[in-house]
């Protein structure tokens, strides 16, 4: 029996009816090209390839990777052994499907990670920490509104699909979890001309959120910058929409 590793942020998925249920809201393909992140035990490796005729995985224990090789044909399976942050998924087929149920502690930087290949992918369903996915799909002026959000809605369409308990997993996490599906952004709706400089204004609107938009952007807007666009500076951070955001960096960039 396989010991979960602490390090590796390890809840293996064991309750075949959530497992059920995740198939079928990802309904797989034959002839999709998916990837699966940290298969573990293989609770999805196993369902999914009775539906797939090839499945992609990225696994960083040594000893699952052994059993994973043990356990399937290497026609069906295909094992990337490494650390997720830093696959490059653009060496596999594209369009791509990905998922999986991700380590917890380093949830939001593999989110960002695999951002970065939006125009290959064409949907995302993850195992999240419940906290998180509220945080991703968090409408403006509410609690959970934050970076994570804006920085993910400017290029993903977000929804909250099902809420999985903690007794799902062995051994049991000690937070809820919810299945959150992402699909990117037609180019076209996409509303950001300079990513990097929106990520900057995002990271610096939101570094201090209890102070008013006047002090957590002075260094990017003056007074006749505000008024210009139109926003009230006044207002924090967690009160404006990606729109907002991105209309603050398309400012700059014409100034």
């Amino acid at each position: 029996m396989h010991k979960a590793r602490k390090r590796f942020g390890q809840n293996f998925l064991v309750d075949e009816q959530i497992i059920a249920d995740i198939i079928r809201i990802i309904r797989p393909e034959p002839a999709d090209n998916m990837v699966e992140i940290g298969p573990g035990l293989g609770a999805l490796t196993r369902p999914l390839l009775q539906r797939l005729d090839k499945l992609h995985v990225v696994e960083i224990d040594r000893d699952i990777i052994a059993r994973l090789e043990n356990d399937y044909p290497k026609d069906n399976l295909v094992i990337h052994a490494g650390d997720a942050l830093k696959f490059d998924l653009a060496q596999l087929p594209a369009p791509l499907r990905i998922v999986g149920n991700l380590p917890y502690n380093i949830s939001s930087p593999l989110l960002f990670h695999f951002s970065g290949y939006a125009e290959r992918i064409t949907d995302m369903h993850f195992m999240l920490q419940d906290e998180v996915v509220e945080r991703m799909v968090a409408r403006p002026s509410t609690p959970a509104y934050g970076r994570l959000s804006v920085m993910l809605q400017y290029r993903f369409h977000m929804e909250k699909l099902l809420d999985v308990p903690p007794g799902s997993f062995r051994p049991a996490p000690k937070v809820d979890s919810a299945i959150v599906r992402m699909i990117p952004l037609p180019e076209r709706d996409v509303l950001v001309s300079n990513a990097k400089l929106f990520a900057e204004i995002v990271v610096a609107a939101f570094g201090q959120r209890r102070k008013t938009l006047r002090n957590t952007l002075k260094n990017y807007l003056d007074e006749n910058g505000f008024e210009q666009l139109g926003i009230d500076p006044q207002l924090r951070a967690e009160n404006l929409g990606v729109a907002e955001f991105a209309r603050i960096a398309d400012f700059l960039c014409r100034g």
